[in-house]
Formats: structure tokens, C-alpha cells, sequence
């Protein structure tokens, strides 16, 4: 009977990170610090005058997107793999495809991203470096 309730049993989520090694998630807090994050940098969309262009590209509601956000950039820092776990594959690139991103994009992107990133981490050393990586990543993102 082990196997018919394995068949029906949700899987837990699984933290298949390797904590005895010093990570991003870890040096700058965390669970707590990536979803303060994300849920910053959907607020500093929504409100900066100079990033509509980019909140218009975003559908409704905003919180999947934040969710999504917070569970890419938890694997993303070292932390849990949870998009991964839920979404498979993060493959960004192809999944930014269908949307017009240009310097002015990337641009808007960043501007939120990195408020939210000083608003959340404390130092600023892990400041420089999250942004630079993050800066990277969305200069690879754009397509037009």
C-alpha cells in the first residue's frame, strides 16, 4: 500500500543545496531578503513614472510575476531550486523571447532591480556584486 499513497502524495520541495558552502543566499539572508526583493522590485515598477513602458509588458495579476521572481532568484542566489521545482528549466531567454526587450527595457528592469537590491541587503559589497551579476543577466536578456 506504500506505493498507492506515494502515487497520491504531493511532493514535498526538496532543498537540494549544498549548505555547508557559502553562497549569495545565504551571506545576504536568505528567504526573507529574496522575497523582500521581489516584492520590492514589483513595488518600484508599479510606482516610478520611468518604468511603465515595462510594467505595461507584465500581465495582471503582478503577483504571479513577483512570485515567479522570488522563486527564480532563490535558485539563482544559491538558495532552494524552487522554480526549478515548480517550472523546470528557468531557460530565460527563451522565455523573454516573445516580448520586445531593448536597452530601454533592460533599462527600466534595472532601475527597479537595483532599488530593490539596495532596499533589501544590508552591505554593500554584496550589494556590488548581486547587481553586477543581475546587470549581466539582463544585458543577456535583451532581443531587440
Amino acid at each position: 500500500m506504500n506505493w498507492l499513497r506515494k502515487l497520491f502524495t504531493k511532493p514535498k520541495a526538496v532543498d537540494d543545496r549544498d549548505t555547508t558552502q557559502s553562497n549569495a543566499y545565504d551571506l545576504i539572508g536568505g528567504d526573507k531578503v529574496i522575497r523582500a526583493i521581489a516584492h520590492d522590485f514589483y513595488q518600484q515598477m508599479q510606482t516610478r513614472p520611468e518604468t511603465q513602458a515595462l510594467l505595461a509588458m507584465h500581465r495582471s495579476p503582478i503577483q504571479a510575476s513577483e512570485q515567479k521572481l522570488y522563486e527564480f532568484l532563490s535558485g539563482w542566489l544559491g538558495g532552494p531550486q524552487l522554480y526549478q521545482q515548480k517550472h523546470g528549466h528557468p531557460a530565460l531567454r527563451a522565455r523573454h523571447m516573445p516580448f520586445a526587450i531593448d536597452e530601454s527595457m533592460r533599462d527600466q528592469w534595472l532601475i527597479c532591480m537595483r532599488a530593490a537590491i539596495t532596499n533589501a541587503i544590508k552591505k554593500p559589497e554584496h550589494q556590488q556584486v548581486i547587481i553586477q551579476a543581475i546587470s549581466t543577466l539582463a544585458d543577456n536578456m535583451r532581443n531587440r
